[in-house]
């Protein structure tokens, strides 16, 4: 539901009220492209045909795990129009580095609450999604760097704003999303 916010209609977050996205949970993401234009591929006999977008979009995907030493892959397809993927963030994973907000140095700042800045990112502070280490980030990168890759071959790629997210909650759920995510390209139909 939107709502006019400074003459301006604002939508409400789809965010889960008193959830940190960056605790360690799995996250099953979706994204689409803007007006569910079929960039990556498509469907052959059940089979996804990555085309040279799709081969981006899946190849910057496997990147994020070298980007954000927090994140753990499982599950994942690229689809025509959108990717479907789990994202585990999991901070006590061996080489995981706290990153200082305000220098953002993850080896040789020595941070305390009396080092962080009362307001270090614009008008939402602290809770600028750059500055610390959860989903928005990592999706922000995730975005950004593939619309950077595909427009060298397609000019006019862009993404939906947004994207879908999905707490998994417990061990049948996330069998379930990891099943539905393999079996995407089989069960594809268009419309």
């Amino acid at each position: 539901m939107s709502e006019n916010f400074q003459n301006k209609y604002r939508i409400h977050s789809t965010r889960l009220k008193n959830w940190d996205y960056g605790w360690n949970a799995a996250y099953f993401i979706t994204i689409c492209t803007k007006n569910k234009e079929c960039y990556f591929g498509n469907i052959n006999n059940g089979k996804m045909i990555l085309s040279e977008l799709g081969i981006t979009a899946e190849q910057y995907w496997n990147e994020i795990q070298k980007q954000f030493s927090y994140v753990r892959l499982d599950a994942f397809v690229v689809m025509p129009d959108h990717i479907l993927g789990i994202i585990v963030i999991d901070k006590n994973r061996p080489g995981y580095r706290f990153r200082c907000i305000r220098c953002r140095d993850a080896i040789n700042c020595v941070s305390t609450t009396d080092t962080i800045p009362k307001k270090t990112g614009g008008i939402t502070g602290n809770k600028n999604p750059m500055l610390n280490d959860n989903l928005s980030r990592i999706i922000r990168w995730y975005k950004g760097r593939v619309t950077f890759e595909i427009r060298k071959i397609q000019a006019c790629f862009e993404w939906q704003p947004r994207f879908y997210d999905h707490i998994v909650r417990d061990d049948k759920s996330f069998l379930r999303i990891r099943k539905y995510i393999n079996n995407n390209p089989a069960n594809w139909t268009t419309e």
